[in-house]
């Protein structure tokens, strides 16, 4: 409809149609493109079957996915890279609607990346990967306080936690490695021994590497199941993968599975590409699934979204995916229902604390930034997005309008931003009398002049990847395009590497600081 309302519109100019009527018919077309009230939801997409859900249950860039079944609660934990606050934990009553709960770290310890979350003893820990050693924290209560993190003094990456029939506990790690952890968990008993191979796959797939990683650890019955990824993360679309091997102990050794691979994309035509670091586990009701992450075919740039299949035991006991299981089809969902949640990445910085969507791009200073009087004030840093550790949330819709007021000090800078990591991003900022318009680390200049007064709305819309700009000097009241867009989907990994996603933000730069009030994020429909 909004397609038809353009052609109106050129019709209208090219009859002489009164430029009032004109710029009405300009209003109603964007009005037409945006929806009125737009939350960005986990479930999204949701079938008109009530019975059913569709993947993914989390939509844009969580990878890595570690689950905890504790009672009637699930916990997620996500890598969250260089975000901080970092390892975001999330609650759920039926895996299908979550909630945020706390993030369970601070302090910047470098990268994150695929962590372990468990539960042991009544206690909770998190092992992961950082700054080539491995850490652990931990709490007597899900949402914290979480302890500072403790170095276990030793490589590898995405550990794999596994207790015996005696208590005994273990960490596994990539390339099949495992350690003896003490019996409280905070530090390692033994040197890294290998007991495990991998899957050998046929030679003539395509995939990115070998990769033996992300550890995952279940048991049923006499068995323990070690579940692994290979092929490599991303790279090729046919990559990565799930395998299984099982041994009557948890320390091998291990036989590989008849029916593996159990997850793999096979096609590059297929929606959802490099399928792989898969979780086994058992719902509270009895019934058995696979949780792993993947990109969406033409939308590599939003990373690794969270998915979630039904698996099946066959006689002998071995698990496989059920016939006629397809990851971008509708899916039986778990027996245990909830109410929809709505996260909402909108944000009027009402609160005292920082809302649970935003994180900081490595830098993260509580002494930065406050919240008071409806407004967040940060202070400015750099002289580009690139340079100024700008604050980032996570877009969940391939189209959406994001929107924000600002009020700047002299000599700084406030904008949004498409950010990727330091070399690769796209920012619209403004002073008190020029937007500007950033594409690359050093690359800034003015693009339009105006005299603002020192408050500036700016809006973003992207479009499938496809970005364009306004602003306003009114509040809202009027707004006008820029003439600088940008195709931002070639800002992904295979690209710039890095395991990163292109995330929407805000930052200031140059000297002083810059209130932000009134952010919006919104679907295009």
């Amino acid at each position: 409809m909004a397609r038809k309302q353009l052609f109106n519109m050129e019709q209208a100019k090219k009859t002489n149609t009164p430029k009032r009527l004109v710029k009405t018919l300009k209003t109603l077309t964007f009005l037409l493109m945006v929806s009125h009230s737009i939350q960005a939801q986990y479930q999204v997409n949701p079938p008109a079957n009530k019975n059913k859900f569709q993947n993914p249950i989390f939509s844009g860039d969580y990878p890595d996915p570690s689950i905890l079944v504790d009672g009637d609660d699930y916990y997620i934990v996500f890598t969250t890279n260089d975000y901080y606050p970092g390892l975001p934990i999330w609650q759920s009553k039926d895996l299908i609607n979550w909630t945020p709960v706390a993030h369970a770290i601070t302090k910047n310890v470098g990268a994150v990346w695929a962590p372990e979350l468990v539960k042991h003893d009544k206690k909770y820990f998190i092992y992961f990967p950082a700054n080539k050693t491995n850490w652990v924290i931990w709490a007597n209560n899900i949402e914290g306080p979480w302890s500072e993190p403790i170095d276990l003094n030793i490589n590898g990456i995405d550990p794999g936690h596994v207790v015996d029939e005696n208590g005994n506990r273990y960490l596994y790690f990539s390339h099949g490695y495992y350690v003896s952890l003490s019996d409280d968990g905070l530090s390692i008993t033994s040197k890294p021994e290998k007991v495990y191979d991998g899957w050998q796959f046929p030679e003539e797939w395509v995939v990115e590497c070998t990769s033996l990683e992300g550890p995952k650890l279940a048991k049923r019955g006499e068995y323990y199941y070690l579940t692994n990824a290979q092929g490599g993360t991303a790279g090729p679309p046919t990559s990565h993968m799930v395998v299984t091997a099982r041994s009557k102990s948890p320390l091998g050794p291990w036989e590989n599975s008849p029916y593996n691979p159990i997850i793999r994309t096979e096609s590059k035509s297929e929606k959802w590409w490099s399928k792989g670091h898969g979780t086994l586990f058992e719902d509270k009701d009895g019934a058995w699934w696979m949780l792993f992450h993947s990109y969406e075919n033409g939308y590599y740039h939003m990373g690794r979204s969270t998915m979630l299949q039904p698996i099946e035991w066959t006689e002998d006991g071995w698990f496989r995916t059920p016939k006629g299981i397809e990851t971008d089809k509708p899916i039986r969902r778990p027996k245990a229902k909830s109410e929809p949640v709505k996260f909402d990445l909108s944000d009027d910085f009402s609160g005292s604390k920082l809302s649970f969507q935003w994180q900081f791009f490595k830098d993260y200073d509580p002494e930065r930034f406050k919240l008071n009087d409806n407004a967040l004030t940060l202070k400015a840093m750099g002289e580009s997005p690139g340079e100024s550790f700008p604050l980032l949330c996570i877009p969940s819709l391939h189209s959406y309008m994001a929107q924000v007021d600002i009020e700047m000090e002299e000599g700084a800078k406030g904008g949004l931003t498409l950010f990727y990591n330091e070399n690769a991003f796209i920012g619209f900022s403004a002073d008190k009398s020029h937007a500007y318009y950033s594409n690359s680390k050093h690359w800034q200049r003015p693009v339009h002049d105006f005299d603002s007064s020192g408050k500036v709305s700016l809006r973003l819309l992207n479009q499938d990847g496809i970005v364009s700009f306004y602003y306003s000097i009114d509040g809202g009241k009027t707004w006008k395009k820029s003439d600088r867009g940008a195709d931002v989907t070639s800002m992904n990994h295979n690209a710039y590497g890095g395991f990163l996603s292109l995330r929407l933000g805000l930052f200031a730069i140059g000297k002083g600081e810059v209130k932000f009030r009134n952010f919006q994020y919104t679907k295009i429909e």
